[in-house]
């Protein structure tokens, strides 16, 4: 079973993420879950969403406490959540940025005994590009399927379809596709 948790703010589309990876595993024939947490529910709130995807049926019902992946919409929680807590070691990280790593104050995350994979995408800036709104969820969809594997492009692509409506899915699937090639780039000068 491969869990994410998803950590952004109230109005950047952190349950809308969640749910439309889920959808792009089920179009993929697995078995998905995805369901968010509260806290207070306003807009700017921090905001925890969770996705579970496997090839069997999933049982579990609780919060995603130990996480292979960590998607976070917001930087400006880094200093404020503990969100890496229960990140599997070797875990990816994909952060929503135009910072870089030693910028952001993370570099001791891909070393030492842990070895974070720790990815940046400008996703906000991406979404203001394409959507024209500072909602970044697609975009780092886009990245989180090139950077993680575990979802093709064409799938998260056919779940934004499913999730909005034509004009506003067009423009955050170009969001998505341009982050998704900005990561595949990046996982290709790591192995070159």
């Amino acid at each position: 079973m491969f869990q994410i948790r998803i950590h952004g703010r109230g109005g950047q589309g952190v349950v809308s993420g969640a749910e439309m990876l889920s959808v792009a595993a089920f179009l993929e024939g697995r078995h998905a879950q995805a369901f968010p947490s509260f806290g207070s529910e306003r807009t700017g709130a921090p905001v925890m969403a969770f996705c579970r995807i496997d090839d069997k049926a999933i049982r579990l019902r609780e919060p995603v406490l130990q996480p292979d992946a960590l998607i976070v919409q917001d930087c400006t929680l880094l200093h404020q959540v503990d969100l890496f807590n229960g990140l599997q070691p070797g875990g990816q990280v994909l952060l929503n940025s135009n910072r870089s790593i030693e910028e952001l104050g993370l570099a001791e995350l891909t070393g030492g005994e842990r070895r974070y994979r720790v990815s940046i995408i400008p996703a906000t800036d991406l979404a203001q590009k394409h959507v024209g709104r500072p909602v970044p969820n697609a975009a780092l969809l886009g990245g989180f399927a090139a950077l993680s594997g575990q979802l093709r492009l064409e799938s998260v692509v056919a779940a934004i379809r499913e999730k909005f409506p034509k004009s506003i899915a067009d423009k955050n699937i170009a969001a998505a596709e341009e982050a998704y090639a900005l990561a595949m780039r990046a996982v290709e000068a790591v192995h070159a």
